[in-house]
């Protein structure tokens, strides 16, 4: 049965606090096995007979809402899918300094040029992007903290929703993935 990674916009933050085993469980009552959380933020390991990244997603928001209490975006990817986007999240660390990250916004749709176009003036000597299907990749030379960008103003200038991880965190989710 394939495995899927689903990441969940604004768990744990904002005043959404909700447990990692009460939302393993949930996932469970959707109907998914094997299901496992990685750290405290919304990243959901499962095995689904479905094979559409968006009708799992679109299924985790639906039935997710009324066991929390509010909405949250899921968004799915396969785990060969998360391992390419892992692979160039590691590629790009090349390109920053030892205070600098790499994230992964992930998206429930393709970045298309008007988006490109869009984030074109975020970019600056501290934040760059890397726009890659259902990804944007920001290159961050400095602390996040010292960055104007965020979630917020990626959303806003693609009036879309979207989830940021830091491309270590994939690594350790993988890493966490492979051993069990």
């Amino acid at each position: 049965m394939p495995q899927y990674v689903a990441f969940l916009r604004a768990i744990n933050v904002t005043g959404r606090f909700i447990k990692m085993v009460d939302l393993a469980e949930h996932v469970r009552t959707l109907g998914h096995t094997n299901v496992k959380t990685y750290i405290n933020s919304g990243n959901v390991l499962f095995q689904s007979r479905q094979l559409s990244t968006s009708r799992l997603a679109t299924a985790l928001e639906d039935g997710l809402e009324p066991l929390l209490g509010f909405r949250a975006e899921a968004f799915v990817r396969a785990v060969p899918e998360l391992q390419a986007v892992a692979a160039q999240a590691l590629a790009l660390r090349s390109r920053i300094g030892p205070e600098g990250d790499i994230n992964v916004a992930f998206l429930q749709r393709e970045l298309t040029a008007d988006d490109e176009a869009a984030i074109a003036p975020l970019r600056n000597t501290q934040d760059d992007f890397v726009c890659d299907g259902q990804e944007l990749y920001w290159i961050c030379q400095s602390l996040q903290s010292q960055s104007k960008f965020s979630n917020a103003v990626l959303e806003r200038k693609l009036r879309t929703r979207a989830t940021l991880r830091r491309g270590s965190m994939l690594q350790g989710l993988l890493a966490n993935l492979a051993a069990a």
